[in-house]
């Protein structure tokens, strides 16, 4: 939430970005990677769909702009490739 000049309180603007990881094969691995991009700064919500044998996605909101570099080291953290956009 942010307040503006006037003292009233607003929500900050939300963005969300789709990610594509390979590597991840059953539920601890969307567990694991949940809980290294959640502990990304500015990070509020993710949703990772499962792609067995393929590339899973994950749509990561935040409060602000991710740099890929961060995206990448949180997924790598978690023993996962993020795939280049």
């Amino acid at each position: 939430m942010n307040v503006n000049d006037e003292g009233i309180t607003t929500m900050s603007e939300q963005l969300t970005n789709t990610y594509g990881i390979t590597g991840m094969t059953c539920g601890h691995c969307v567990m694991s990677v949940n809980e290294e991009l959640i502990a990304v700064p500015g990070v509020t919500d993710v949703t990772i769909d499962l792609n067995v044998g393929g590339v899973s996605t994950a749509r990561v909101t935040s409060t602000r702009d991710l740099p890929q570099e961060e995206v990448s080291a949180a997924v790598e953290e978690a023993g996962y490739t993020l795939v280049a956009s």
